[in-house]
């Protein structure tokens, strides 16, 4: 969500007035309707899946929901450029929102927790696919002097959603209607199909239309899967055999990444260790994994310290409120320090981490105040952490994009984002199981497992902090 950092210095050449003006108004907000929809539904999710459990069972799939709905995002994103091409403007959004919509049909409907898998998977899909024609629909409907302006908005949406998700996810599931925050988000899908139906164009100018790299996807969701599937066996080589078996599927991926066959998912040089691009895209993944502790904020926050479904859900975007504020805040710090200031991200990541492991251990089932501002302020520091860093990464990679590259230099930040988010979901389920949020349950096994996915996932941003010194080092 922080991907336009790069277009800031122009945001001086035209007005916000400039983007609402002459028929563009209802432009820029349907593609920002499209986003805000998507993000809302992650806040939304995250916030009522305690109360899902609740209903429905399925304690040990409840990192999946996440799992299966990024991996069909990445997905989606993916096959974006191909569907945009080959359908029109006009038809691929609509495909996007249906898809989404049935997606979250299902979801309401459920009555297992497969069902409620069903149903992410396929808001996953359409999700992905409408974030990534959203921003892809900007360069069509929008003359260039407006990019900026229009990307900077359909961004912001992702801050407005930080406060509704959890806001319509916590209201619904306070009063026992889980079901119904979803199909609140039923009402936006007919208002953004019926605006997009008009305004947008049928054609656009383009004769050729990219492959989808079949292949690659399938490797990258198995990979996904089968860490997942893993992390809900009790035995612990099951567990590690899970992992491994996802190795070798992202074995597999590279190997036909490094042939150049079909559409590529990451420039050349990516999977190359030794090269600077590679070790961006590390530091990258690993900061984002980090991230991924969030999914289980509310149910941690619900069953060890009695928070209300509202409550939680806030204590979850906390993260996001730290990422968006660091990268607005260091955003504009001159090159030569930029690796400095990815490095102490690092650092204040790992600390905030840390923190929320020692106040774990060290007060157990404490429901004072003093506790939840430790808790608030440990999770704003891993978030801030990150964005520090973020906008900064995000120039290295466009800088460090062989030739010719540089549009799928910019398409991959997105993949690499998703793709490290659904990895780290799937490990948080892992974390999470081993630690007993399962066996033996309740607030001892949600106490305990606590302390481990802090714990085990606190390795991620200081194995990041020593890959980013290492390139400090050598300029």
């Amino acid at each position: 969500m922080e991907s336009t950092d790069h277009h800031a210095s122009t945001l001086n050449k035209v007005s916000w007035q400039d983007l609402f003006s002459n028929g563009n108004g209802i432009k820029a907000i349907t593609l920002a309707l499209g986003v805000m929809l998507h993000a809302t539904n992650v806040y939304l999710a995250t916030t009522v899946m305690p109360s899902v459990i609740k209903e429905i069972g399925g304690l040990e799939y409840y990192a999946w929901n996440t799992t299966f709905f990024v991996a069909a995002s990445v997905v989606g994103s993916v096959v974006s450029a191909n569907r945009l091409a080959k359908l029109g403007p006009k038809k691929s959004y609509q495909m996007a929102i249906l898809l989404f919509a049935l997606g979250t049909l299902v979801c309401t409907a459920a009555g297992s927790m497969y069902i409620l898998l069903l149903g992410r998977f396929i808001q996953g899909l359409g999700g992905g696919l409408l974030f990534a024609l959203s921003y892809a629909m900007i360069r069509i409907v929008f003359i260039k002097d407006l990019w900026p302006r229009a990307m900077a908005l359909v961004s912001g949406m992702w801050g407005i959603a930080a406060f509704s998700g959890p806001f319509v996810g916590g209201i619904f599931a306070e009063q026992g209607q889980w079901r119904m925050a979803f199909g609140v988000l039923l009402i936006f899908c007919l208002l953004i199909f019926i605006t997009a139906s008009i305004i947008l164009p049928s054609k656009q100018n383009k004769h050729t239309t990219p492959p989808i790299p079949y292949l690659k996807l399938l490797m990258l969701v198995l990979a996904a899967f089968s860490v997942s599937a893993g992390s809900i066996a009790e035995s612990t080589t099951l567990n590690v055999s899970g992992v491994l078996v996802a190795v070798f599927f992202i074995y597999i991926l590279m190997v036909t990444e490094n042939k150049n066959s079909g559409s590529r998912l990451l420039p050349t040089g990516s999977y190359y260790f030794s090269t600077a691009l590679s070790k961006t895209y590390v530091v990258m993944a690993l900061l984002t994994i980090a991230t991924s502790i969030e999914i289980y904020v509310p149910y941690f926050a619900q069953t060890i310290q009695r928070f209300s479904p509202i409550e939680s859900g806030y204590l979850t975007v906390l993260i996001a409120i730290g990422w968006t504020f660091a990268s607005i805040a260091f955003s504009g710090v001159k090159e030569a320090i930029a690796g400095k200031i990815i490095l102490a991200g690092c650092i204040l990541m790992f600390i905030g981490l840390a923190g929320l492991t020692g106040i774990s251990l060290l007060s157990g089932f404490d429901t004072s105040y003093l506790h939840l501002i430790l808790t608030c302020t440990f999770l704003f520091a891993a978030g801030a952490g990150i964005g520090m860093g973020w906008p900064h990464l995000l120039t290295r990679v466009f800088a460090l994009a062989p030739s010719g590259q540089e549009e799928l230099a910019s398409a991959s930040v997105t993949t690499v984002q998703l793709m490290a988010t659904a990895f780290g979901t799937a490990l948080a389920g892992l974390a999470a199981n081993i630690g007993g949020i399962l066996s033996p349950g309740g607030i001892q096994g949600a106490h305990q497992a606590s302390i481990i996915l802090y714990g085990t996932f606190s390795i991620a941003p200081f194995l990041a902090a020593v890959v980013i010194a290492a390139i400090v080092r050598k300029k």
